[in-house]
């Protein structure tokens, strides 16, 4: 792991480290803020209504996730799937943000600004983190030269299989002229 990986993975974790843990402290004062967005996924998703239903409940797994995938993405372990994770729980939570912030007052908007534009900031990060390889090839790279090699191994086997079949044939032409006596 190189050392830009070894800083920055702790980095951007601590933020959902921090932010998981306020949701999950104050998951009945979040509930109220969650309640607008879990209504707009239950109209696009209606069989999510049973999940939806409970925005305590909703607002405490956003908040356990947060911070178990930023601990997972900040120690390096499965950093891809937690980053991913980081990824949904932040739109969501950027989406909340913003719909609960104050748009009255001139400060209020600048501050909704700030926030919408810092959660997409997280979440570019997090994004960036999901595709990172740690410096080993991907799985398509991997599936590509696994479906290579196995061509050319095909091909291989081809030419090999043609050569000891010409052999056997000859062999056998051999064979049977001799009994045949021709």
């Amino acid at each position: 792991m190189t050392l830009v990986r070894v800083i920055a993975r702790p980095m951007i974790a601590s933020s959902f480290v921090f932010s998981g843990i306020d949701r999950l402290r104050n998951a009945g004062a979040t509930a109220p803020q969650l309640k607008p967005v879990l209504a707009s996924i239950t109209k696009v998703v209606p069989s999510a209504a049973a999940v939806t239903g409970n925005e305590k409940l909703v607002g405490q797994v956003l908040g356990a996730t947060q911070v178990g995938a930023a601990l997972l993405l900040g120690i390096g372990r499965f950093s891809r799937v937690a980053a991913l994770l980081l990824t949904v729980t932040a739109t969501v939570n950027a989406l909340v943000d913003y719909r609960s912030a104050d748009s009255s007052t001139p400060a209020g908007k600048k501050a909704r600004r700030s926030q919408l534009l810092k959660n997409l900031s997280l979440i570019g990060a997090v994004l960036l983190a999901t595709v990172d390889t740690n410096g080993r090839p991907g799985i398509a790279w991997r599936a590509e030269h696994l479906a290579i090699g196995a061509k050319k191994n095909a091909a291989g086997l081809g030419k090999d299989a043609r050569k000891q079949f010409k052999k056997a044939d000859q062999a056998v032409r051999k064979t049977a002229a001799d009994v045949v006596g021709s």
